[in-house]
């Protein structure tokens, strides 16, 4: 591979995190809102752009900050995998902002709003600063940021609870941060450099060092917390349940992909030229993590009441999936583990953008509360039930594409019991998502129900656009999965 210079990889963090302060300084929700509007679709627009060279080209696209070389400088580079994840922290980002604002309006108070969209917009631009950064502490800087800013967007809930989850979020998330930036330093101490790339060619000649051991022990419960990976994930439920919706929505579609990513890069990049499922004890922890995740977190959710919380626990069970395909070690398996990213952030974003139209429209926050809501929002329901469809696996959903990847990369990998397993957690996912169904359609509305609110457009198309296009990548995966497909083999080869 062939790297090349390419100046919109500094733009698509420098635009969102420019447009932050901008916010602040209007003081005013409406013109907050058009700012970050702008800047979310233009930041969308530079993401297809590179995404489309990647797949146009097998190269690396890269900037260096200042013109410095590595490793003296910082590195921006941009591979298969990492336009992958900017492309759905970017389209996301987007249509989240489309749809934000009414429901902000409606559940954030007036003065706290043009902060909420200054918020977002440091978030968009830290994790947008994860996927591209090519040195190790400039990635926990981005980290720090995207991280802050979701601490202040949870809190920006009415619910006190809101404050409570946020609290908890930060001590689970500054846990995390400490021990990344500890395996950090235990790895700049071995090999004097931090950048990426250089970590790659220099690790192997000091991996047989206890110091490397403990580095790598550090960086995987660092972001396993970041990533909510059972049973480091009890920051995650309160904090889905209680932010405002939009929030919600964000996070859920973006913020573990992206610490999927960082474990991702930490196995395959840092250590890529190791192998670290033969050199250390990882592959039987990650099994054991990725399954309890996939059944004790789909068990949770079935005896959940408040909607978002049970969406909260399904979003456990697939980080479960997710690991699941990085701990099978083959190519087929860090494919389908790298198109679950893509996947899950369509399922979750329309399944949640479905939960805030219910809110916005009844006020609906338990499922007790959806008694006959099939027949009043329509339109609503039925893109929550193509979202759930997508998380059992049915054909002609991305989810069923997810499971197939996992199930044959599991076959291939002569993993049969693992294969069942799979197919088995599909199981529970049925079942926490009918009663959600049963209860929408085939009970009656109360007596006294009131009328929906009218749910206006701006929240129904960007909730549509992903529910279709979870369809539409389901049916028709060839883009996604060659491009996970080639992401997942230049992984394996050290890149």
């Amino acid at each position: 591979m062939t790297a090349e210079p390419n100046i919109f990889l500094i733009l698509l963090v420098i635009i969102p995190l420019m447009a932050a302060p901008i916010c602040v300084l209007t003081r005013n929700a409406n013109v907050a809102w058009s700012i970050s509007m702008a800047v979310a679709w233009a930041v969308l627009g530079i993401a297809i752009k590179l995404v489309m060279e990647l797949s146009a080209h097998d190269k690396v696209l890269y900037y260096r900050i200042g013109g410095w070389d590595a490793p003296w400088g910082i590195e921006y580079a941009l591979d298969k995998v990492g336009g992958l994840v900017i492309l759905v922290v970017a389209s996301i980002g987007a249509l989240t902002l489309t749809y934000a604002k009414r429901s902000v309006e409606k559940e954030i108070t007036s003065e706290r709003i043009y902060l909420f969209y200054a918020m977002l917009m440091l978030c968009i631009s830290g994790l947008l600063g994860i996927a591209i950064t090519g040195d190790a502490f400039n990635l926990f800087v981005f980290m720090e940021i995207s991280s802050l800013s979701s601490y202040v967007l949870i809190s920006l809930g009415k619910d006190k609870r809101a404050l409570t989850s946020a609290f908890n979020y930060l001590i689970m998330g500054t846990i995390g941060a400490t021990f990344y930036i500890i395996g950090v330093g235990m790895m700049y101490m071995m090999t004097g450099t931090l950048n990426i790339a250089d970590l790659s060619s220099i690790l192997p000649a000091v991996a047989d060092t206890r110091t490397i051991l403990v580095a790598l022990a550090f960086l995987t419960v660092g972001i396993s917390l970041k990533l909510a990976l059972f049973p480091l994930h009890m920051w995650l439920p309160g904090a889905y349940a209680f932010a405002p919706s939009v929030v919600t929505i964000f996070l859920a579609a973006t913020a573990t992909k992206v610490s999927l990513y960082v474990l991702i890069r930490i196995f395959f990049t840092m250590f890529g030229r190791i192998d670290v499922f033969e050199t250390f004890p990882l592959q039987p922890v990650l099994f054991g993590m990725a399954l309890a995740a996939m059944f004790i977190a789909s068990l949770a959710a079935i005896w959940q009441q408040n909607i978002k919380r049970m969406l909260a626990y399904s979003s456990i069970a697939q980080v479960g999936y997710m690991v699941l395909g990085i701990a099978i070690a083959t190519e087929a398996g860090l494919t389908g583990g790298i198109i679950h990213i893509f996947n899950h952030a369509l399922i979750k974003g329309s399944m949640f953008m479905a939960v805030g139209a219910m809110a916005f429209g009844l006020g609906v926050t338990t499922i007790n509360d959806m008694a006959g809501i099939g027949r009043r929002m329509p339109l609503v329901m039925a893109a929550f039930v193509v979202g759930g469809l997508g998380l059992i696996g049915i054909p002609l959903t991305v989810g069923f594409v997810s499971k197939w990847a996992l199930v044959s990369a599991a076959l291939d990998a002569e993993m049969w019991p693992l294969a069942a397993l799979i197919l088995l957690s599909s199981l529970l996912a049925v079942i926490y998502v009918w009663r959600v169904v049963e209860v929408a359609y085939m009970r009656p509305s109360p007596e006294n129900a009131k009328q929906p609110v009218q749910v206006p457009f701006s929240m129904l198309a960007p909730m549509w656009v992903l529910a279709l296009a979870s369809v539409w990548f389901g049916a028709n995966a060839t883009f996604t999965m060659d491009l996970a497909h080639s992401a997942a083999g230049h992984l394996m080869e050290g890149f």
